[in-house]
């Protein structure tokens, strides 16, 4: 694809305003410059990177609501580090601590990234995560380069009192203030005050003078400075301050020489890892990048495209990225062998729109951007080619059908098989005979050649191109006949109408102009016309049909499902019972042993015969038998209900599984194994639940069914881990990870030295080892510092519902360095 037509398709397309738009949510001025050069890749392995690296950084905790996630502008350096590699080069103090703060915020940023793509948990545990780790990996920590800047300049910009320094400036103050009290004599004494314009000294040329007046200019000995503009006023320097002034001014360039000095020096040691700069740099841009792009992507609601094989292609309510909330979604698909979709119907009736949405989410997927949409598939094209608008040039005296030929002549030579041909009235702007014609050559072509295309066209003989062309669909955007308006929805497998008459009634055309139109159109129109319409009906009846049936189909499923949940309980009860009698009978069992084998004792040490002992054993393999099979009909019993609790817990999407009074449940996040006793009369949508001896309040969505007995159903979590126990891993489903045993629980539970992430996720286990442990309470160690412990401790338990109260200890206990909690009784 040659770069002026690839530019001109992202003209068309207005794919610069969907790069602005990124490029607008990056915290660096370099990073929004590589977005907005950056151009859509046509390779599919580099295409598949970008989504993945994106959909990793978008897939972070915290990004979609800012939390942790560091949000500083990184300042502009690319431009210092050619400079590092210079001879005696030297960075003033903007430029040092320009640097340092980008080392500083660009270090959080790599953090950030580090730690949410750790191989235990999160971003990491998948391919793209691991990827995203290796980006930032990639970079060298320099953070012991932004400490060397900061040990010499304070963030502010201003340079360190070091001990070289704090001599020179004590100096330039002690002079300073004897020019000062110069000043104050002058200002002071009754002989002088009054030759003075103002008491106050003023400066000239970094000299301090006096502002004497002209008509006494010769009652005070010095240097004439200046002259004020009315001649009022003249600026003398006084004889006993010129060299007071003369010092300071020399102080001040040995000043100025040390901090130089200071400055190379730093410079010096900043350039012997240049190297490593230069990589830091280009990583925190790059992961800059990414988090800008991620960003636009959850704020526009965005999914990244699935990868199609074998030329399909489908958009379900696809919104246009530019179009904001006012855009109406469109669903368009093309199945192999169909490579060429010809969408007609009224003018403003979105197909044009429909274009454009295409090749937007193309640029877009192979861009590495999510698409604003509820499902896209997408194949990586090597190149997207467009013709829409009005190409007329006057300047190159180019008509409107002459612009048109000239774009398709050159799309026609460079598309390939892999390309995407987006053509927009194909055939307009002649007559329509022949323009007609032009149109189905090129068609011709592009079908042989296997090329992708998408058109729009007013043209009637193009709809029955579509019927009688393999690999060829039809399709057209909707009009409600009622209101004469377009509803922009695309119906694929019937050609649309053009509605000009019903459009121009609508726009104030007269209506005996209208009627004569209509008079014009030749009965075989008309009969075309009324067989497009019948189709569309026949569609629309089609499309209502299968709505009903999906809707009465998961009607079916959901009143299965809660028949199951019925027979889940049930069940679940019958199993419980059934388990207590076996236990029952084992210890039976036991106690039959033991009095058998005394029995067996006895007769040996009384007369043995092989008749009474062979009675004895056939006795006891017929206990062992018994408690045999009721433990085979238990077991049997416990897979029927694991395949019950997988039905029951198949809930339809947005749903939560029916729960069912005395149902075996797991709850919450950590889920908990329990028992669902009854709603919840004062808060709506809760189950009370108990585990163990506790009985804690869970959301209905919080809980699923559990699988009876000692181990869960595929995909569930593990039971927290008793007393004594210790906890094993979790299977895939689960969601605890280290959670602490209530034999493990301390009465204070210590979060000094740790981050806040980290604090809360304790806290948060130390309360659901409160809470199974019967515990009426316990105190948090947060201490005072910065406060950032204290008040995120503070706001997890005003949210927390399992806290009662919580208040400071007393002084002689630790005051606002520690808080004590108490749990819901």
């Amino acid at each position: 694809m040659t770069l002026r037509r690839f530019e001109k398709t992202l003209e068309l397309l207005e794919f610069d305003r969907i790069r602005e738009a990124a490029a607008s949510l990056a915290l660096s001025a370099e990073a929004a410059e590589l977005i907005r050069g950056e151009a859509p890749s046509f390779d599919p392995a580099e295409v598949r990177t970008r989504k993945e690296l994106g959909a990793a950084f978008a897939g972070l905790s915290g990004l979609a609501g800012n939390g942790g996630v560091p949000r500083q502008e990184l300042p502009s350096v690319g431009f210092l580090l050619p400079a590092l590699a210079a001879e005696g080069a030297r960075l003033n103090t903007d430029e040092a601590l320009a640097l340092a703060l980008f080392i500083e915020r660009g270090e959080a940023l790599r953090r950030f990234v580090l730690a949410g793509t750790a191989p235990e948990g999160g971003a990491g545990d998948s391919p793209a995560g691991e990827k995203l780790r290796n980006v930032a990996g990639a970079a060298p920590d320099c953070s012991a380069l932004a400490e060397e800047v900061f040990r010499l300049i304070d963030r502010d910009g201003t340079v360190k009192d070091l001990p070289e320094l704090k001599r020179i400036r004590g100096r330039i103050r002690d002079l300073t203030r004897d020019l000062e009290h110069t000043a104050a004599r002058y200002g002071s004494g009754e002989n002088t005050r009054r030759i003075l314009q103002s008491p106050l000294p003023s400066q000239r040329d970094g000299r301090m003078v006096l502002a004497v007046k002209a008509n006494f200019r010769g009652r005070i000995k010095g240097i004439v400075h200046e002259v004020s503009s009315t001649g009022q006023t003249i600026f003398v320097e006084p004889e006993e301050s010129v060299e007071k002034n003369n010092r300071i001014l020399l102080e001040q360039a040995a000043l100025e020489a040390e901090i130089r000095r200071l400055l190379g020096e730093l410079t010096a040691r900043l350039s012997l890892r240049r190297e490593d700069l230069g990589v830091f740099h280009k990583t925190v841009l790059a992961l800059e990048c990414l988090r800008a792009k991620a960003r636009y992507s959850l704020e526009s609601r965005g999914r990244f495209a699935l990868e199609a094989e074998g030329g399909t292609l489908r958009l379900k309510q696809a919104r246009h990225p530019l179009l904001g909330e006012g855009a109406v979604p469109i669903d368009l698909e093309l199945d192999s062998p169909v490579r060429m979709v010809i969408i007609t119907g009224p003018n403003t009736g979105g197909k044009t729109v429909s274009l454009k949405t295409l090749g937007l989410f193309v640029l877009m997927n192979q861009t590495g951007l999510a698409l604003p949409a509820e499902e896209t598939l997408l194949p990586v094209f090597d190149g997207v080619y467009a013709d829409i608008g009005d190409e007329q040039s006057l300047s190159q005296s180019l008509s409107t059908f002459s612009g048109h030929i000239n774009s398709i002549a050159g799309i026609l030579k460079e598309a390939s098989e892999r390309s995407l041909v987006l053509l927009d009235e194909l055939g307009a702007g002649t007559d329509p005979e022949e323009g007609g014609a032009i149109a189905m050559a090129v068609m011709d072509h592009f079908l042989e050649q296997g090329t992708t295309v998408i058109l729009t066209t007013h043209h009637g003989i193009l709809k029955n191109y579509g019927y009688g062309r393999e690999g060829v669909e039809n399709a057209s955007v909707e009009f409600d006949r009622r209101t004469l308006s377009p509803t922009y929805r695309i119906v694929m497998g019937v050609p649309g109408e053009s509605r000009a008459l019903d459009i121009a009634a609508r726009n104030g055309l007269p209506p005996a102009l209208v009627a004569r139109a209509r008079a014009c159109l030749d009965g075989e129109r008309s009969g075309l016309s009324a067989l497009i319409t019948g189709l569309k009906e026949k569609h629309l009846e089609l499309d209502r049909a299968a709505r009903l049936a999906r809707e009465r189909e998961r009607e079916l499923r959901e009143d299965r499902r809660r028949a199951d949940v019925r027979e889940l309980a049930l069940r679940q009860r019958e199993h419980q019972n059934g388990r207590e009698g076996a236990g029952e009978f084992r210890r039976l069992l036991a106690e039959s042993r033991r009095t058998l084998e005394n029995l067996v004792r006895e007769i040996r040490e009384g007369e043995l015969t092989r008749e009474k002992t062979l009675r004895v054993k056939e006795f006891i393999r017929r206990l062992e038998g018994e408690s045999a099979a009721m433990d085979t009909a238990l077991e049997e019993e416990g897979a029927l209900l694991a395949e019950l609790a997988d039905r029951a817990g198949d809930a339809p999407p947005g749903k939560s599984p029916a729960i069912a009074p005395g149902m075996e449940v797991l709850a919450g996040p950590s889920r908990l194994r329990g028992r669902a006793l009854r709603r919840d009369r004062k808060a709506g949508g809760s189950w009370i639940v108990e585990t163990g001896s506790v009985r804690v309040r869970f959301p209905e969505t919080e809980l699923v069914p559990a699988f009876p007995g000692g181990a869960p159903a595929s995909g569930t979590a593990r039971p927290f881990p008793g007393p004594g126990r210790s906890p094993s891993a979790p299977s895939p489903g689960g969601s605890w990870t280290a959670d602490l045993a209530p034999a493990d629980l301390k009465p204070e539970l210590n979060l000094l030295g740790m981050r806040l992430e980290e604090a809360l996720e304790a806290l948060r286990r130390q309360i659901d080892g409160a809470l199974l442990a019967g515990l009426g309470g316990f105190a948090v160690i947060h201490g005072k510092g910065d406060g950032i412990l204290q008040r995120g401790v503070r706001d997890y338990l005003a949210g927390e519902r399992a806290v009662a109260d919580f208040y400071f200890a007393r002084p002689e206990l630790g005051g606002s360095g520690r808080t004590e909690v108490v749990l819901q009784g």
